[in-house]
Parts: structure tokens; sequence; C-alpha cells
């Protein structure tokens, strides 16, 4: 499209951006919330009729919510991956599977977070949270190794453990389930060292708190530029909450600890109001993958969606999504089509930053963001947990139509009346593939078939074969195995091990 006086629609929202923030006193500043095995049925305002979530509330009242929007894998370390580099983690390398607090290899250091891209901007960054994308020999996976300047946080999953070393709620009884065992407590870290061990789960949140309200303060009283990400241990199994939530949901223990989590949420809001700079900050909103209904009540809501956590089907990997920057994006909805792999690329767009060198997978979605107008994302693609050269691609959408070219179940996804969910529903291949249409059928419960259908799948095997042409898989990090020695420890030549990990 070319404008009234020559300049095509990209020139014209460069220079937009341009008025906006370029010319403005400051350029823009950046939180990304990522929350934990939280499903697309499971915030008041994406429908669940008990969770208690008034400031998540806010901003999806106050922004642009997502009905349409993907994380890269349903399983928290490949999505971590996807998020923070733009790219499928099959590029990367973080597959299959998650990592472990001996893992041996992370998140490859020639990746560019996007806390590298804004750095030669000036950008104070920090991230305070669940890291999950490795630890290594000498912490060189850590976030303080990949363009953070600041880090607070558990730097894998909070369940990875023993179990008795995790209170849950109510605040004087002990976790039930299975929990890690053999491997050292739960630490908590700044920077690179270790702060805490085993962590107080019960001061955790306001620990979290704290730190990323003193930088908004800090950042802003320099008047420097900031990107704070915040990955949540929320609402993952087994679910936590300090006296601020405990007990004040109607959800039980999960519903406390997504309170808790909203409460974290609160906080941040009101010190970047308080700092003046709430105006010129964009909050984006998302989790990392579907809830682990095999916990029940415990494991949270795919709402419509089929199965969830460790499967391809849409309750496995489309998420929550919420934009939002007062003054700036418009309140609404959006059913376009969008991803976690489109952040990197935004913020970048949005900063002026320069993109990364390399296979991009991400589309900016600064003209969605800003004046509601089409994504350029048109496709989606689905790996399982366990991707491979020899099965490619699990699914792929194209626009409103999704097509299954091979189904499993998952462990993740047990406990439900679907018999496709479970761990027993093993691999099927599928040709032709299954076809859903899924504005009409989110739920994938009917397929479609006939002739009329021939033409959506030609151009399904066509993108398919065009993007799996592009994909050049990374060496597995995963698979490089663990090291006990790995383990953070904060006594590290302490006998006998794990348990003398304390302090």
């Amino acid at each position: 499209m070319v404008g009234r006086h020559g300049m095509d629609s990209a020139h014209l929202l460069c220079l937009f951006i341009c008025l906006l923030f370029t010319c403005s006193a400051s350029p823009p500043n950046f939180i990304l919330l990522f929350a934990d095995d939280l499903g697309f049925g499971d915030l008041g305002c994406f429908g669940h009729p008990s969770s208690l979530t008034p400031n998540l509330d806010r901003l999806a009242a106050g922004g642009l919510r997502f009905t349409d929007f993907y994380c890269t894998s349903p399983v928290c370390s490949p999505s971590r991956a996807s998020l923070l580099t733009g790219r499928y983690q099959t590029r990367s390398g973080v597959y299959p599977g998650v990592l472990y607090p001996g893992s041996i290899g992370g998140l490859p250091l020639n990746e560019t977070t996007i806390a590298e891209v804004l750095k030669p901007l000036g950008y104070a960054t920090a991230a305070m949270g669940k890291w999950h994308l490795g630890v290594g020999a000498n912490g060189r996976f850590l976030p303080t190794k990949q363009g953070f300047d600041q880090y607070l946080g558990i730097p894998y999953s909070h369940d990875m453990g023993p179990c008795h070393n995790l209170t849950c709620f109510p605040p004087d009884v002990k976790c039930f389930g299975f929990c890690d065992r053999g491997t050292v407590t739960v630490p908590l870290m700044y920077n690179e060292a270790i702060k805490q061990q085993p962590v107080d789960f019960l001061d955790l949140e306001k620990a979290y708190s704290d730190f990323a309200t003193s930088f908004i303060a800090a950042s802003a009283k320099r008047k420097q530029p900031f990107f704070l990400y915040y990955p949540s241990h929320h609402t993952h199994y087994p679910q936590y909450a300090g006296v601020g939530a405990a007990g004040r949901s109607l959800r039980g223990p999960f519903g406390d600890a997504l309170l808790e989590l909203d409460n974290t949420i609160g906080n941040l809001i009101t010190a970047l109001e308080e700092s003046g700079v709430m105006n010129n900050t964009l909050i984006f909103f998302t989790s990392d993958n579907g809830p682990e209904l095999m916990r029940m009540s415990r494991g949270g809501n795919s709402g419509p969606l089929k199965c969830g956590k460790g499967t391809t089907y849409e309750g496995g990997m489309r998420e929550p999504a919420i934009a939002y920057w007062p003054g700036t994006i418009r309140p609404g909805v959006t059913h376009e089509l969008a991803s976690t792999l489109d952040i990197l690329p935004t913020i970048a767009t949005l900063a002026g930053a320069k993109l990364p060198q390399v296979m991009l997978d991400g589309f900016d979605m600064t003209n969605l963001l800003l004046n509601q107008r089409k994504s350029k994302r048109e496709a989606m693609m689905f790996y399982p947990t366990d991707p491979s050269e020899m099965y490619g691609l699990f699914a792929l959408r194209l626009g409103k139509y999704k097509a299954h070219f091979y189904t499993r179940g998952a462990s993740h996804s047990g406990t439900t009346p679907d018999p496709d969910c479970p761990l027993f529903a093993t691999l099927k291949a599928h040709d032709p593939p299954l076809i859903f249409d899924l504005e009409a059928d989110p739920s994938e419960h009917y397929p479609l078939s006939g002739p009329d259908i021939q033409p959506v799948l030609e151009e399904i095997e066509k993108v398919k074969a065009n993007f799996e042409g592009s994909m050049v898989f990374g060496e597995s990090q995963i698979s490089k195995g663990t090291d006990p020695n790995l383990e953070p420890c904060c006594n590290p030549q302490c006998t006998p091990k794990p348990s003398c990990c304390h302090c």
C-alpha cells in the first residue's frame, strides 16, 4: 500500500513510531510477564468464574486481549527459549523436554535474547523468577550471561527439589504428589550467587516484588529505559502462596497462587505510576504452555480448548495474552494470529533496536498493537515435546485452519475424560491430516472432510514444506545429559550431598 505522498505503509509506521518515541523524552520501557502452566481458561478476563485477578483484569480491560496467541512448545524450557530469542526451540537446540538442575547444556550463548537486543541502546535489564534455560558450569547459562544486568530467582522449576522442603497452602501442610528426590534443595539466586537454600517460598513473592519495584524506581530516577522480565513460578504445581494470598481466593491453592501473581503485577503497576513512567511502558502478559491437567483442580484450566500441557492440541499451546500501554494501545480484543516468537521483533521495532542477524521466526506486531491492524503472522507451527527431523511438525495452523499430521497424548494431560489427552493416547500418524476450523470448532472436536477441504490441505502442505525446508535443527542441549556436580549448592565442598547444601 502506498500513501498519498509516495510512502508505503511500512515507512508511515516507522514515522509514526519516531513521532511517538524517538522524538520524545525517552524510549519506551518494557515489562514482560510470563506465567507458568497457566491455561487459556484460567483468568477471570478469559472466562473463569472464580479466579481472582483484579490487576490482570484491569490490564485486559484497558489493553489489547488476544484470543489466538500461541507459545511454541507445550513444556517449559523450549517455550522460554523461543520467547527470548524469537526463534523456534529446534533452532537453538533447547529440546527435547526440559532442563534440570544439573543439566550440562542450556540456552546457547550465541543465541541473542531480548535483553541483548536492548543493551546496546542503553537499557537497564533485569530478570526475576523462573529462568529454566540452564545453569551450567560456573553459571555460564544464567541470565547475567544472557544480557540481564540483574537476576533474582530460582534458575529452574520450583518442583525440582525434595518435596519436604516445599511448603504449600495452607502454611502448615506439606505438599502432596510427586517431587524430585536425590537432588539439592531449591536455591534462590541473586545474579550468580546463591542467596538462600532452601528458598523460603512463603516470602518469595515479596522478595520478587521488592526487587522489581526497586529496579523500576531506580531506572526511572536515572531516566534510563528498562526491560523487566518476570517469568513467574505461578501457577506451576505444587502451588504456594504467602500470607497476602493464602486462603484469599475462591479457587483453593491454585487460585491463591494465581492471586499472589496478580498481587505482584499490581505492585509493578503501582511502581510504574509512582515513578511517572506508566504511560511510557508496554506491559505484555502471557503463559509458557497449557495447564497440567493431571493435577486436576491443582492443575489449571484450558477453557473450551482440547487437552493441555504436553500436547500439541490447542489446550497445550494456545495461551491467554494481554498487551497494555495506556494512551498508546487502545482497549480491545483481537482475533489475529500471534505468538511469543513475535515479542522480540516487536520490542526491537518499538525501541529502535537492531534485529539479530539470524533466521527469526517472529513477526513485528507493532501495527497490530498500535493500530489493531492485521497480523503479519499467517501460520503457526506445532512441535511436540521431543521434536525430531524424522517426524517434523506435529501440527500446523494456517489462518483459521489447523492440520494435525501426528497426535499424541501426554502424562501432563491425564485425568481428563477426553481419550485423546492422556499418556495412553499413543502416537498416531494422520494421512491425510486431521483438519479443523478453529473459528467454528476451537475445541478440535469435528475434523473436516470432503472435496471442499482439498484446496486448504494443498496450501497447508505447501506452507509446511517451505517451513521445514528452512529449518536447521540445532544441537540438542538437553541431550547433553546431567552432572550432579552442576546442581547449585551454596556450600559446594560439603558432604554428604545433596542434603548438606543448606544455608
